[in-house]
């Protein structure tokens, strides 16, 4: 604006200033310190006092701020060493909801709050809203009576609550902050107790290269996936698939990863393991008294010996299996109920016959159901075709479908967690 009269230029000039360096605060700390000093430059007053009744029954309130202290409290972070009063003249203030001017008063000596208005002679009280109520407050104080300019009253508490909400907005972000770095914490934690739970490399095993991949879609997951050496040139094979993600799937992993390892279970029988991991999760949860989530799983126990394949399904996505003689199969056989879902359930077992060259490919839902930016999805025809490719190894063939997925996807984040197990019989 041009040809503005120079002290109201001064004043729009401090102004802006003023909401700039309020609006690129982060701590509200500093804020209300900036906001002070703006504030005792142009409404000059003897005394400030800010004023609290969060959390605090009537007549009780809180002192969180004097102009006259020479030690600064933060509020927010040190509550404790802030006084609490109760009763007289401020109490009526605070809880009477309502802005109030005193212009000729003098503090009764035995009145609770008598120390912080001794001396003064006109009072100045603005009422903060928060959901209707006035939960803070400030007073201004001076020394003289009759010091107050009535004619500003409104626009005081029109500015003095704009101001209060923005503080009280930057508090809450900074709570929300701190709370989602604790949560973040704990969460990273528990991925990593996760992952821990998980095989460090794939067991050796004669005729048999394996191969995995395992990436959640946040902190922790509910995919699983295991390897049990057996007797006999015998390993077990386990891929699974908690429905739901993230920590309360991640501690339904953890349930199975424990119902697997500490029972006295004959893991050579994959629709025993089924049957009896699908009992013990139903037991758990019950328990427990929580929603139980279903989980689905493939086991199955290579036989290096007879070069077979014992397998049992609890409703997983079926594997794929390209056969040495350039075949492509679904293996399908053996499917029942996922686990969770139903006591008594009947686990049943197939058997392949295997062949040098045959390749095995075991997955979670979230390689398949993976989308691109149109939406569509990975799919089983786009992962059959990267089966159907030669590879050095099984670890080469797991790159191939991690690289695939994540081309088709533009490497966005995964919304669902993704595991891969490759087999290559030689």
């Amino acid at each position: 604006m041009d040809n503005l009269p120079a002290d109201l230029q001064a004043r729009l000039d401090e102004a802006v200033t003023l909401v700039r360096e309020v609006s690129l605060q982060t701590d509200p700390q500093e804020m209300v310190r900036r906001y002070r000093e703006h504030v005792r430059r142009h409404r000059p007053a003897d005394v400030t006092i800010s004023l609290s009744r969060r959390d605090l029954d009537p007549p009780r309130f809180r002192i969180t701020r004097d102009s006259r202290w020479t030690e600064e409290i933060n509020p927010w972070k040190e509550r404790d060493r802030l006084p609490v009063l109760e009763g007289g003249i401020i109490a009526d203030l605070i809880y009477g909801n309502e802005p109030r001017a005193l212009t000729d008063f003098r503090v009764d000596p035995s009145d609770p709050s008598a120390e912080y208005l001794e001396g003064m002679r006109s009072l100045l009280a603005l009422p903060l809203f928060d959901r209707g109520e006035s939960i803070n407050m400030v007073i201004a104080l001076m020394k003289k009576p009759n010091a107050i300019d009535l004619d500003t009253l409104p626009e005081l508490v029109i500015s003095g609550n704009l101001f209060g909400r923005a503080t009280h907005n930057l508090v809450m972000a900074e709570q929300l902050r701190e709370a989602y770095e604790a949560l973040d914490s704990e969460f990273k934690t528990i991925a990593a107790i996760q992952r821990s739970l998980l095989p460090t490399a794939a067991p050796c095993c004669n005729g048999l290269d394996m191969a995995a991949y395992y990436a959640t879609a946040h902190r922790a997951g509910g995919d699983y996936y295991d390897f049990f050496p057996l007797e006999r040139g015998r390993s077990g094979i386990l891929i699974a698939d908690v429905s739901g993600h993230g920590a309360a799937a991640a501690v339904v992993m953890a349930r199975m990863h424990a119902t697997l390892h500490s029972a006295a279970l004959d893991l050579s029988r994959p629709a025993e393991v089924l049957s009896f991991a699908n009992e013990q999760l139903l037991l758990r949860c019950e328990a427990a008294m929580d929603v139980m989530t279903f989980v689905t799983a493939f086991y199955a126990v290579y036989d290096s010996v007879g070069n077979s394949l014992v397998y049992a399904s609890a409703g997983h996505n079926p594997p794929r299996w390209r056969r040495s003689d350039g075949g492509l199969c679904s293996i399908s056989g053996a499917r029942s109920l996922p686990l969770g879902i139903q006591c008594g359930v009947a686990y049943e077992e197939d058997r392949l016959a295997l062949t040098a060259d045959d390749k095995i490919l075991l997955f979670t839902d979230g390689i398949v159901e993976a989308t691109d930016p149109a939406d569509e999805q990975f799919g089983t025809d786009r992962l059959d075709e990267i089966v159907m490719r030669p590879h050095a190894s099984s670890q080469a063939f797991v790159r191939d479908v991690v690289d695939a997925v994540g081309q088709f996807t533009d490497h966005a984040p995964a919304v669902d967690d993704q595991t891969l197990l490759a087999l290559h019989i030689s």
